[in-house]
């Protein structure tokens, strides 16, 4: 098992509370950003059982998903439904992406 994935559970842990917060303001932007966190665990968690391409298209798809969890955290913020979200939240959503950018986009060997 890769060792990002408790990371993704970490992160997702997170994102279901910033989801509540943002839920009492736009409940589409919530459920949007759900299902980009949902897209992120299955999505690596698929990828571990691939071989080659197959493998790196999903780790590319949950990419895209973190990316997009941490953009509905930002836009929620500059629309001001939710203030300050916590450090250690922001970190681990800044370290997955960090991670699946670096699967993704390595040289292959």
């Amino acid at each position: 098992m890769l060792r990002i994935y408790e990371v993704v559970l970490a992160m997702a842990a997170d994102a279901a509370g910033i989801a509540e917060q943002i839920e009492r303001r736009d409940s589409d932007l919530a459920r949007q950003m759900r299902r980009a966190t949902h897209s992120v665990a299955l999505n690596v968690a698929e990828g571990m059982g691939n071989h080659g391409g197959t493998k790196r298209q999903r780790y590319a798809s949950a990419l895209g998903s973190a990316r997009e969890v941490l953009a509905c955290v930002q836009v929620a913020q500059a629309m001001r439904y939710i203030g300050a979200v916590d450090a250690q939240a922001l970190d681990r959503m800044d370290h997955v992406i960090a991670t699946l950018g670096r699967l993704v986009y390595r040289r292959a060997s």
